[in-house]
């Protein structure tokens, strides 16, 4: 291991107990927004961090947009519409690169909502309403564009073109630790929320916690 690997080691670990306390300290990570004086704390972390997503959302390894950052604009302005942003615009690595789209909310996003029947939850407003957007987005990526020519700092073309066809999508948002209660793990609401979710095509949902476990595995 060299005196490189060291410190980038060194670094994750850091990042990773930042990461930790961002999900568990509500102080804390309400003092990180304040002293950044902005709202996107997990943006701006994100960004700080792609090595997260690059191992922790998919085997496939993702990577950002040469030198561009993870927030993209996938549909321009038009006359009749407003541009369309993802959280994070990323491409696998593999012979050939393909596109991948992620959004961000927040960890204390509620994942389910009120009771529909009997044992039987829905999903929250807030949850519901960020699966549509990803999926409009996606969407309106496709619309424009299937390939990307790719170019430096300078708008040159780097000779690497990403492809567009049924990207992959993710969506960050939420804690499983919301279906914990003093005497243990609520069922009816885990089922109801793993149900939902793994019944989904598009997008694939992930939540900070496990996340973070991913991210604390690759360092380890």
């Amino acid at each position: 291991m060299t005196k490189t690997d060291v410190v980038a080691i060194a670094y994750r670990k850091q990042q990773l107990d930042v990461f930790r306390r961002l999900i568990e300290d509500v102080d804390y990570f309400a003092h990180v927004r304040k002293i950044k004086a902005c709202a996107s704390v997990w943006q701006r972390f994100f960004q700080k961090n792609t090595w997260i997503f690059g191992y922790g959302l998919n085997y496939i390894y993702l990577d950002q947009l040469s030198s561009k950052k993870l927030e993209q604009v996938v549909q321009g302005f038009r006359i009749n519409q407003s541009g369309k942003r993802i959280d994070a615009l990323m491409k696998t690595k593999g012979t050939i690169s393909t596109l991948c789209f992620v959004e961000i909310k927040t960890h204390d996003t509620m994942l389910l909502g009120r009771e529909y029947r009997e044992v039987c939850w829905a999903p929250s407003a807030k949850l519901a309403g960020a699966l549509f957007q990803v999926q409009g987005t996606v969407a309106a990526g496709m619309y424009d564009r299937h390939v990307l020519r790719m170019e430096d700092r300078e708008g040159n073309p780097t000779g690497e073109d990403v492809f567009n066809y049924a990207p992959k999508s993710y969506l960050v948002v939420g804690n499983l630790a919301e279906f914990i209660t003093d005497a243990g793990v609520n069922n009816n609401k885990l089922r109801s929320f793993e149900l939902f979710r793994r019944n989904l095509i598009a997008p694939e949902v992930i939540t900070f916690d496990e996340l973070y476990q991913r991210a604390q595995f690759i360092v380890r």
